[in-house]
């Protein structure tokens, strides 16, 4: 058969394809036929309902449901024969004029682009590494001390310090007005931990327990509350309570609480380092991949369609509202949210998409099932028991494409940075953990 393709502008085209009547009229007589065994009417035993009934009450639906699938397999054999990779579903309208026993339909529709990649080894990439450093060590190590921590009754005649948990009362105003959320009694937090505001956080300091001082308060352009924000205001804070804090010295019996094997101090720093690698080459390798997707898509021509852009943005609206229902949003499902919100990061999403298929294709970087082995046991070592992970990654099919897709993106980056010229940066640990 001979399908005669007509392009219209860039990657849409046209089919016109032609399904005989008689084919048509055949298939819904058999579905009517078929339906009439079961169907129910008052006044007719079923399976004794007759045809003209039949055809009254579900001719039109079976009808519909009949020429979709006729058109539908016309237009799969048409594009097959014409060797099209189809882009997203066609647009099908049925033609007026038509040959005598013919239904004439044209389907219009979107093909995958030709992906040109230009030479990579022009292409300026940064790639960045980081070393865990002893004071990277010493920090975290710090960190876990504060998770087991413990509060006492700081002196009666000693102030409110650093790293102190105080209890408060306050009251602001703004030019002598209360506002919401300027009061509480009995509020907790601790000093110096970026909790508060700066200036709220310093005011409290060298406070004693019934001690009650009034200051001003100066709220940031950019402040949540934008009832407040750019505003000044006039609070006045009581001290109830200051606690001073106290840390766990590192030794055996803190490794052994944090369920250390190596229960020493030593076997506590190498579990922190190994983790803090692990970590760190997750966030390198997260990072080093935005730089080679940037560079591939300045690199690749294509055209992108219409019609892949329109499903990414159906799934990234439909992942906004689950996340807005999540938060208590009411009538998540019914919010308006405008398309063009995400139309560039879903034009993007896939651009790179279909350059990153291009590219696995043309240079077989498709994940191998030792990678795929690997990468889990990798991920499953930061969990108390690594096989159940593994089993719980292993047995389910989603979760195991999700896997294979990051190592296909990890195969792409490494292989882009074997082609292109490769910047190198050394990055600062607390960059890297820092950087969004």
């Amino acid at each position: 058969m001979s399908v005669n393709v007509e392009t219209l502008e860039k990657l849409e085209r046209r089919i016109t394809l032609n399904v005989a009547a008689t084919e048509i009229n055949q298939e819904i007589d058999s579905r009517l036929r078929k339906l009439s065994r079961t169907v129910k009417a008052d006044g007719f035993r079923p399976g004794k309902v007759p045809m003209s009934v039949v055809a009254q009450r579900y001719g039109y639906s079976v009808q519909y449901e009949v020429v979709n699938d006729r058109v539908g397999q016309a237009f799969s054999q048409a594009a097959t024969e014409a060797k099209l990779r189809v882009a997203g579903q066609p647009r099908i309208t049925q033609k007026e004029e038509a040959p005598e026993g013919q239904l004439v339909f044209d389907a219009v529709f979107e093909v995958y682009p030709e992906v040109k990649l230009g030479d990579l080894s022009g292409a300026e990439v940064e790639s960045v590494s980081t070393e865990v450093t002893e004071a990277a060590i010493d920090r975290t190590v710090d960190i876990l001390r504060k998770q087991r921590r413990s509060f006492g009754q700081r002196p009666a005649a000693e102030g409110a310090q650093e790293t102190d948990r105080v209890t408060i009362d306050f009251e602001g105003k703004i030019d002598g007005e209360p506002f919401a959320g300027g009061k509480a009694e009995g509020f907790q937090f601790i000093i110096g931990e970026g909790q508060m505001l700066e200036q709220f956080d310093q005011a409290v300091r060298g406070m004693k327990v019934g001690q009650s001082k009034t200051f001003p308060l100066q709220f940031p352009a950019d402040y949540h509350g934008q009832d407040v924000a750019g505003k000044e205001a006039d609070f006045m804070v009581t001290m109830k309570k200051a606690e001073a804090q106290t840390l766990p010295p590192v030794d055996e019996a803190f490794a052994k609480a944090l369920g250390i094997p190596d229960a020493t101090v030593e076997g506590l720093r190498a579990d922190v380092k190994k983790n803090l690698e692990r970590e760190v080459k997750f966030r390198v390798q997260s990072r080093n991949k935005a730089a080679v997707m940037e560079a591939l898509s300045k690199a690749a021509e294509l055209d992108v369609p219409n019609a892949l852009v329109a499903g990414e943005l159906e799934r990234m609206i439909q992942a906004a509202r689950a996340d807005l229902k999540q938060r208590g949003v009411k009538d998540a499902d019914t919010a308006p949210i405008p398309e063009d919100m995400f139309r560039p990061q879903a034009e993007r999403r896939v651009r790179l998409g279909l350059v990153v298929s291009e590219l696995v294709r043309t240079h077989n970087l498709q994940a191998r099932p030792d990678q795929l082995q690997a990468h889990i046991e990798e991920l499953s070592q930061s969990y108390e028991k690594p096989a159940d992970v593994v089993r719980w990654y292993l047995g389910d099919r989603q979760r195991m494409a999700e896997v294979e897709a990051v190592v296909i993106e990890n195969n792409v980056t490494a292989f882009v940075l074997g082609q292109a010229k490769v910047i190198d940066k050394v990055l600062p640990f607390e960059e890297l953990m820092s950087a969004a």
